[in-house]
Formats: structure tokens, C-alpha cells, sequence
């Protein structure tokens, strides 16, 4: 089946990228294109294991409440299949301690939970579910080298394959037996590469204009490492997070339980207080958190594996919907990445999926208005979050870029009494809980009797 700028609603949809944002932006247009491909440079392991094209999956990953939502929602019976796979439930109060900037946030009966788990078991439910659609291909061990139209419409991209190499952590380079370049044509091409996204620069090349970008850089670093929970501790609770103070205190640590009776636990510092290497940094970041729970909790813990480290980048956010050709959708991290510390790039991820789809069925197929009502559906439903780490990172005195002014600085002031009444206020500690799990919306905080506790202090 050929392609064209005029071409109908359905046939074929190419999926750059076989990550998480790419694998359930597969699922979501089942049933609304003839084909799906989706070409990912790795070859997925056997096991779920860590892979080089994931190079953040070595580190702590929460899927907010509403992410799981989305989830269920996308794909019905994942949640259940992800707890079978030694995930764990842990409750936003009760089973999560959460040290804010203002100190320990009040205990209250949460209906709000996330399930805790490497990202590894995680990304292999949802492939696993995905590989179930007969019209879903995968194209494995595949570059896209470029995308084929013009400034007016995309239609469809340049393969080549890399070799049979069978991909690990240590044949991450491309393989010296590289195929022949050859052209896939589509009717829609998804973007869901990730971070370090080369479509920005295709799209150059076929004499687009430079589309319209935010960017905001806390200079932020990890170092995470997973261990073997001890025999018969008790932390009394599940999880800890130590939340950076700013602008003093830049400093933050998070402990999760994972499959396999074991924690991972990663630390971060924004720029000026990131991790030294290895684990003699790790250690040295330990002991400089605000509070020592992470620190004991490990006294008795045996490492089940090595300190990584990992640079994210700054945050930006890419506005397709305000100049885009026909025919592309962006998702996930290649349209908006944010500071990892809030935890919220695959819940967005997954909102992606879910505005894809509504478009998809929307128009009934993958045509040039699918695409056009995505990309504004997609700004809408990753927004609210961007707001949220923004105002956060501009926190910090060595944050690049991000938003400022006297409305910030107001922002900042509400947000503080929030924080101080949820220490001992459940109803705002429940209110708080729900906006940062991009459940509601950040209005909710303006509920008249979540205000009034907050004005009265």
C-alpha cells in the first residue's frame, strides 16, 4: 500500500521508538490502522532485564495514580498481571512515608496507591500485552535513519537494519553489519524516541521550521542502586521519599520495594549537590540527606547490584501542536521530558496513548486530522504536569531557564502553606496528594475547604 498527502484514514502507522511510550502508542491505534510497525533500535531480551536503549530504567520509576488509571484503562487486567509479576501496592499514605519540604506529611485512609516495581517488569507487561495484536509488528534491532515527505506532510520514515547482534547493555553501538536503508511508507509516524529524539533535526531537513520549545534545566543527577530487602525488616511503612527542600537543601532519596524481595533505592541533587560516581559518592550522598531514614533502613542490606549513575538533561517541552506537518504525532519524552524527580514522564507517557486513541476513534483511523487533533489533545494533558516541575526547579538558584516573575514567586508562597498544612491537615495532605498524582487538577487546591485550612495556617 502506497502513501500520499491526500492519503485515506486508514492503512499504516509507524512507531518510532519500542519503549514505553511507544509500545502503548502502538496499542492505543489498534483497530484504527490496517498496520502498526513499531521500529525499535534494541532486540528486546527474553527476561525482563535492563537494556541500553532504557538507560533510565536502572532507576526508581513511579506510575502515579493516574497513570495506572490510564493503564487499566488501555489495557484492561495490566494492573493484576503487573502484582503477578512481583510488583507491589503501596498506598500514598500509610504505606508511603513522605518527608516535603516542610516536613512530614499527615497520615490519612488513601484511596490513591501505585504499584512499585523495576522497569524492567513493568515495560515487559506491556510489550507482552502488545505482542497479543496481530496488526502490531516489530521491527527490533532497526535505526530510523530519517523521515520521508516534505514540509507540508510526513509520510513515513527511512529504515535500516542494524544486524543480527542480539542487543545487551554492551553492544549498545550500532552493529558493523548495517543493512540497506529502505523506506516504509505511512499514513501516520509517531515519534516516541525518547529524550534524545532526532525528529527535530529530520524535520530540518525537509524545511520545516524550528518548532516552538520551552526548556528548563535543574542540572539534576542520580545514582540509584537496588538491594536485597533484609530478613525481617521493618521500616513501618513500604516506601520513603525525601523530598529536596529548596533552596538549601537540594538533595533527594527514594526507597521502593521491587519484585524480588528487594528495594531500589536512587538519590539525586540538583546542580551543585549531584552524586559523586559509584559507591563511594552513593554513600557519601546518603549521609547528606535531610533525614537519616534512608541511611539506617540500608545498614543491614546486602547491594544486589552495582551504583549507577545517570544524567537526564534538562526538561523541554516541544509545542508540535502549534507547527507540525501533516501526519506526525509526538509522545512521551519526545515531546515533553521533566525533571525525573516528580516522578511523572510515564504517566504522561500514557496519557499520550489515551488522547492518540480517543483521535484515532474519534476520525475513525490514522489520517492527517487524527494526527492534527492529537497533537493538540497530547499539549493539553502533558501540560499541567510541565506547569508543576517548572514552578518546582525554578525553586533552586542554579535552574537555566523555567518561568519567573511575581506570579512564580506567589505560586511558590501558596504551594509552601499547602505543604505546611498537610503535615498535620489530612484533607489537604489528601488534596495535595491527588494534584501531584495528576489525578485533578492543580484547581483543586482551591477547593473552598481545602483553602480555608490552608489560609487559616
Amino acid at each position: 500500500m502506497t502513501s500520499s498527502e491526500t492519503a485515506p484514514g486508514r492503512g499504516t502507522a509507524v512507531v518510532i521508538g519500542g519503549g514505553l511510550a511507544g509500545v502503548v502508542a502502538a496499542w492505543a491505534l489498534r483497530d484504527c490502522a490496517e498496520r502498526i510497525i513499531v521500529v525499535e533500535r534494541d532486540r528486546y531480551p527474553e527476561e525482563p532485564t535492563f537494556r541500553a536503549g532504557v538507560p533510565q530504567g536502572r532507576h526508581a520509576h513511579l506510575v502515579l495514580e493516574a497513570g495506572h488509571r490510564a493503564m487499566e484503562e488501555l489495557m484492561p487486567g495490566i494492573k493484576q498481571e503487573l502484582l503477578a509479576a512481583g510488583a507491589h501496592r503501596v498506598a500514598a499514605s500509610g504505606d508511603l512515608k513522605w518527608l516535603s519540604s516542610a516536613g512530614w506529611m499527615a497520615d490519612y485512609p488513601a484511596r490513591l496507591a501505585f504499584l512499585s516495581c523495576t522497569r524492567p517488569v513493568l515495560d515487559k507487561a506491556i510489550l507482552d500485552r502488545a505482542r497479543t495484536e496481530p496488526t502490531i509488528r516489530f521491527l527490533e534491532g532497526t535505526d530510523v535513519v530519517g523521515l520521508l515527505g516534505s514540509a507540508r506532510a510526513v509520510t513515513g520514515v527511512r529504515i535500516r537494519e542494524r544486524g543480527a547482534t542480539p542487543s545487551s547493555e554492551h553492544s549498545a553501538s550500532p552493529s558493523s553489519e548495517r543493512g540497506e536503508v529502505r523506506d516504509v511508507p505511512a499514513e501516520l509516524v509517531v515519534d516516541a524516541s525518547g529524550r534524545s529524539t532526532s525528529v527535530p533535526k529530520w524535520l530540518a531537513e525537509l524545511g520545516c521550521r524550528p518548532v516552538p520549545e520551552e526548556r528548563v534545566d535543574a542540572g539534576v543527577a542520580y545514582s540509584s542502586r537496588l538491594f536485597h530487602r533484609p530478613p525481617g525488616a521493618d521500616l513501618g511503612c513500604q516506601a520513603v521519599y525525601l523530598q529536596t527542600k529548596a533552596p538549601d537543601e537540594p538533595r533527594m532519596g527514594v526507597l521502593l520495594p521491587v519484585e524480588g524481595d528487594r528495594w531500589i533505592v536512587s538519590l539525586a541533587g540538583m546542580r551543585g549537590a549531584e552524586p559523586g560516581p559509584g559507591e563511594e559518592g552513593f554513600t557519601e550522598h546518603l549521609g547528606r540527606l535531610r533525614d537519616p531514614s534512608l541511611r539506617d533502613a540500608l545498614l543491614g542490606a546486602e547491594p544486589a547490584g552495582e551504583v549507577r549513575g545517570f544524567l537526564p538533561g534538562p526538561g523541554v517541552r516541544r509545542h508540535y501542536e502549534r507547527g507540525a506537518p501533516e501526519g506526525l504525532v509526538v509522545v512521551g519524552d519526545a515531546a515533553s521530558t521533566f525533571n525525573p524527580v516528580y516522578g511523572q514522564g510515564v504517566t504522561v507517557s500514557l496519557f499520550c496513548a489515551q488522547a492518540l486513541r480517543r483521535t484515532a476513534l474519534r476520525h475513525g483511523g490514522v489520517g492527517h486530522a487524527t494526527a492534527r487533533d492529537a497533537r493538540r489533545e497530547i499539549a493539553v494533558v502533558s501540560k499541567n504536569a510541565w506547569v508543576m516541575s517548572c514552578a518546582e526547579d525554578v525553586r533552586f538558584a542554579a535552574t537555566t531557564g523555567g518561568p519567573s516573575g511575581a506570579l512564580v514567586k506567589l505560586q511558590h508562597r501558596f504551594l509552601d502553606r499547602v505543604l505546611a498544612t498537610a503535615t498535620r491537615n489530612p484533607e489537604v495532605t489528601e488534596a495535595f496528594h491527588e494534584v501531584l498524582s495528576l489525578v485533578s487538577p492543580p484547581s483543586l487546591l482551591f477547593r473552598p475547604s481545602v483553602l480555608a485550612s490552608v489560609l487559616r495556617g
